[in-house]
């Protein structure tokens, strides 16, 4: 039994290799079966949005003419709340706050990968024409055929991909990209507000007034089903749009770059944005087009995380604090006042902000 090394002889078993190995700031499988790249600041900026997000939600579920603390809303949810809590909680405001939460993630997520694609800031489904796309959809599906929530559903889907499709083939001869898809996107938008006008005007006054708030984005009355469908959105496309995450980071140095690097830059866009409207589509369905969260969520995540790649899910959590944020400061309002009238205050003062930067970079 001659020693062949520091504690190891001829009969010692091989020492097998790790199952996987992290290092600070990167995660690798054993045979490089999976190798996966991240940025500590970014896992730390999301954990903590998350955090954030969950405690505003347990501070929105406790506002109301029964009020709670957050602790006594966790307890509530654990099965240990005060005497008729449980209802007030569970059946009436965990389902909204609930949707709330999952409405903002999908647009934040939505999004940050249109503004990556386009490579635009501007480039936001909002701002393009996808989310009115979506929400023409759902009111189609409202006014003239009176259909339930997973009619409306898919509506919104349709009517996002329809959409989707159009700006993406008038777009594609001059490159769907840059600010060409944002002009495109924003006329056909002004196309889509004249049908939803039209359909307004023939609209029954009372479907035609419940339409209407839906369309601001409103959470009031929102159930377990509107929660359901975000959560089957997010649930069936977020782990395609974080699959592609690598090639849409890639996407950004430029269609030739992206092409030497072994990414199919047109494969991987239609992908990206047929997956990504359909996460639009289905917040849409969910909550109404809750105005500016897809276009400022990116954007404060990035400067959260100081990284350049897209930032999907710190986007997402900043989008769900910012959506459930709005919706309890709007029920401390006086009236009933819809989410997406605070989310688009909210916006149109970060818009202009944003459009000052963009001007004083020479980019406008």
């Amino acid at each position: 039994m001659s020693p062949t090394g520091p504690g190891r002889t001829t009969l010692d078993p091989p020492r097998s290799p790790p199952r996987h190995s992290v290092t600070r700031d990167h995660l690798r499988t054993r045979g490089d079966r999976l190798s996966l790249r991240f940025e500590l600041r970014a896992v730390y900026v999301a954990a903590a949005l998350a955090v954030l997000g969950l405690f505003m939600a347990a501070v929105a579920i406790g506002s109301g003419e029964y009020p709670l603390s957050p602790v006594e809303v966790v307890r509530t949810l654990l099965g240990d709340g005060p005497p008729g809590a449980e209802f007030v909680v569970t059946g009436l405001r965990l389902p909204r706050a609930l949707d709330a939460l999952l409405v903002g993630f999908g647009m934040g997520v939505a999004g940050a990968v249109f503004q990556s694609l386009s490579r635009n800031p501007l480039g936001s489904p909002d701002i393009i024409g996808f989310g009115s796309g979506a929400s023409t959809g759902a009111l189609v599906a409202l006014l003239v055929f009176n259909s339930g929530p997973v009619p409306t559903a898919a509506g919104a889907v349709g009517g996002g991909l329809l959409t989707a499709v159009a700006v993406y083939l008038l777009a594609r001869r001059g490159g769907a990209h840059g600010y060409r898809l944002v002009l495109i996107g924003i006329g056909v938008t002004a196309v889509l507000d004249s049908v939803t006008s039209f359909l307004f005007v023939r609209a029954d006054l009372g479907k035609a007034a419940e339409a209407a708030t839906w369309r601001i984005g409103s959470l009031g009355g929102r159930g377990w089903s509107d929660a359901a469908t975000a959560a089957v959105g997010l649930l069936v496309l977020l782990p395609v749009l974080l699959a592609a995450a690598r090639r849409l980071s890639l996407l950004e140095l430029g269609d030739d770059a992206a092409a030497a690097l072994g990414v199919g830059p047109e494969r991987t866009r239609v992908l990206l944005l047929v997956t990504g409207t359909g996460l639009t589509a289905m917040s849409v369905a969910a909550a109404g087009p809750v105005p500016f969260v897809a276009l400022a969520a990116p954007q404060i995540a990035r400067r959260l995380t100081r990284s350049p790649g897209p930032n999907l899910l710190p986007a997402g959590w900043v989008g769900a604090l910012l959506v459930v944020s709005s919706d309890w400061a709007a029920g401390k309002l006086p009236g009933i006042v819809p989410v997406g009238v605070v989310t688009g205050c909210a916006g149109g003062v970060y818009l202009a902000w944003l459009l000052w930067r963009q001007r004083r970079a020479g980019r406008l």
